[in-house]
């Protein structure tokens, strides 16, 4: 088993993935609670629609679309539609966002402040532990990702993760080799573990504060 390569297909699909899903839900969740525009909540109430649709529902069209772009076979599936926004992430953020008081905003709105700046300078660091929160879903769920990787990179082993790399091993490992199917399960559970027990304390306040509105 290349466990090396393995390895850095899965912390490259993780790593980027996660950053993806940051970039691009945290504008989207500041739009839908804290301006004030037509169809708001309409627009919100079609981000979460989107959450009722199995990913196996959507999996054929995707698939389609990818390997017309000739996508299929590396990590680019994988990765790039992270940065098009996630609906679980953006509802989590927005509710976040609306216990933020809202005459912070407004006063830095008076001393002439833009969006952008109030979203950097106000909004993002009093969200940090919604933000983190978010980030380590995103991060355990593309660490974790079986499906996906073995839909779009199973014919490449350059491209395969270790979630898929750990199957094959499982399925082809010489006279039943447990000893390295454990060894290789350990390692893949290790960097999760300790990502949690070093961010346990933000995980736990964003996850506990989200949807509390204050």
């Amino acid at each position: 088993m290349p466990f090396a390569r393995d390895l850095w297909n899965t912390v490259l699909y993780a790593g980027l993935s996660t950053i993806g899903v940051l970039l691009s839900s945290v504008p989207v969740a500041y739009a839908l609670s804290r301006l004030r525009w037509r169809g708001r909540e309409v627009m919100f109430m079609v981000v979460l629609a989107t959450m009722m649709i199995p990913a196996q529902v959507t999996s054929l069209p995707l698939y389609v679309i990818f390997s017309k772009l000739g996508w299929v076979n590396s990590l680019r599936p994988l990765i790039i539609p992270s940065f098009f926004g996630d609906a679980f992430s953006i509802f989590l953020l927005r509710q976040f966002f609306l216990t933020i008081p809202q005459e912070m905003t407004e006063a830095a709105r008076c001393d002439g402040a833009s969006d952008w700046r109030i979203l950097t300078r106000i909004i993002v660091p009093m969200a940090r532990p919604a933000i983190a929160a978010v980030g380590l879903f995103a991060f355990l769920y593309a660490w974790n990702d079986f499906y996906n990787p073995l839909l779009y990179t199973g014919n490449s082993t350059n491209s395969q993760t270790l979630a898929v790399g750990l199957t094959t091993l499982a399925k082809t490992a010489h006279q039943n080799a447990y000893q390295l199917q454990m060894a290789a399960s350990l390692i893949f559970l290790a960097p999760v573990l300790l990502l949690f027990f070093f961010a346990q304390k933000v995980f736990v306040e964003g996850v506990t504060l989200t949807g509390v509105k204050g």
